[in-house]
């Protein structure tokens, strides 16, 4: 399977190489294949990933960034919640249709799968 520069066997390297990059084309996919694969990397590597990609000047690497805080809920089971819970209410104010969007659905797999509710 391929999604964006990413291909079946990519590692946290390709990820980082995707993010030195800073290409927003290829960017928009880094947060998901690591939040998507989260329990498979290093420990709170995913998150980190997302963590700093969830600021990006781009809305689609924004949101994407903020989406994957919903699969890491998800799959993983955690968050830091001191570092993702600020990020998350920013994102629920973000102007952008695709940040507000993807941080509303995100808020409900915090909620469920973390038993979090996100200040909005």
């Amino acid at each position: 399977m391929s999604m964006g520069p990413f291909h079946d066997g990519w590692t946290t390297d390709d990820v980082e190489a995707v993010i030195a990059r800073g290409n927003p084309h290829e960017l928009l996919y880094a947060p998901i294949v690591a939040s998507l694969n989260a329990a498979d990397c290093p420990p709170g590597w995913a998150e980190a990933v997302c963590v700093r990609l969830a600021t990006h000047p781009d809305p689609l690497v924004r949101g994407n960034a903020i989406m994957g805080f919903g699969h890491i809920a998800r799959t993983c089971g955690k968050l830091d919640m001191t570092v993702v819970g600020p990020l998350m209410t920013a994102a629920l104010r973000d102007p952008e249709p695709h940040v507000h969007g993807q941080a509303d659905e995100a808020c409900g797999d915090l909620r469920v799968f973390l038993g979090v509710e996100v200040e909005r």
